[in-house]
């Protein structure tokens, strides 16, 4: 039987922008500097990318379900990755980000101003992204169904390359489509531990660095479809 993914509520906007604030000084609290980053989570409402069961815990530190065994990450995870991306450069003009999910990151990287380029293998998800992304009226993203491990090479070259989901070690491919200067962005499987890595690539060679532990579910191939739900 096909998975379902939780019923959305629209409406579920009366939530005050106060708490995303008080989620914002708790961000900031825990070691996110960048005021950039900052600034788009608490302008994007995290609560329209979940359940309407789920939207009183929307600006907890927390990850929370999405259906078909994902997750919308932590907000201080989603933080990380963007400072790492912005770390001491300007705001990219074209990213990639393979795996879409809630569109939560998807959301805040195009608040940012950047031209967003994001790939779903699961099509209820995919689909729902592009519903709530429209709504939300994010006019410079970019969404395609389709296995991310390859990238989106016909789109490329980017200026950063985000991953939101967990592989054995750097996607060779990925690399191609990075323009110089550009940086890519992962968590890493390593003997059953994951990390997230930042990986420098000056077009020949890429310098990695860490940023500690996290985790997150595993980078699968293939696609899933609507119809079947099914690989």
């Amino acid at each position: 039987m096909a998975a379902h993914l939780p019923v959305l509520n629209p409406e579920v906007g009366m939530i005050s922008p106060r708490t995303r604030g008080r989620m914002v000084l708790r961000l900031r609290a825990a070691g996110i500097r960048d005021e950039r980053v900052l600034d788009v989570m608490n302008q994007v409402p995290r609560h329209h990318f979940v359940a309407q069961a789920l939207a009183g815990r929307a600006y907890e530190l927390v990850s929370l379900p999405i259906g078909y065994g994902q997750t919308i990450s932590q907000p201080w995870t989603v933080a990380r990755m963007m400072e790492a991306i912005l770390e001491n450069n300007p705001i990219p003009r074209r990213i990639l980000e393979i795996g879409t999910g809630s569109a939560y990151q998807t959301a805040l990287l195009a608040e940012l101003g950047a031209e967003v380029f994001t790939v779903e293998r699961i099509g209820p998800l995919h689909h729902h992204a592009d519903k709530v992304l429209s709504r939300l009226g994010y006019s410079q993203v970019h969404l395609l169904h389709g296995d991310g491990s390859g990238g989106w090479p016909e789109q490329g070259p980017y200026d950063a390359i985000v991953i939101t989901a967990a592989v054995p070690c750097a996607l060779a491919p990925l690399y191609r489509q990075l323009r110089p200067g550009g940086r890519l962005v992962m968590p890493v499987e390593d003997r059953g531990k994951q990390h997230l890595q930042v990986s420098h690539w000056d077009g020949h060679e890429a310098r990695i660095s860490h940023l500690g532990d996290c985790f997150f579910v595993p980078l699968l191939a293939g696609t899933v479809s609507l119809a079947s739900g099914e690989c």
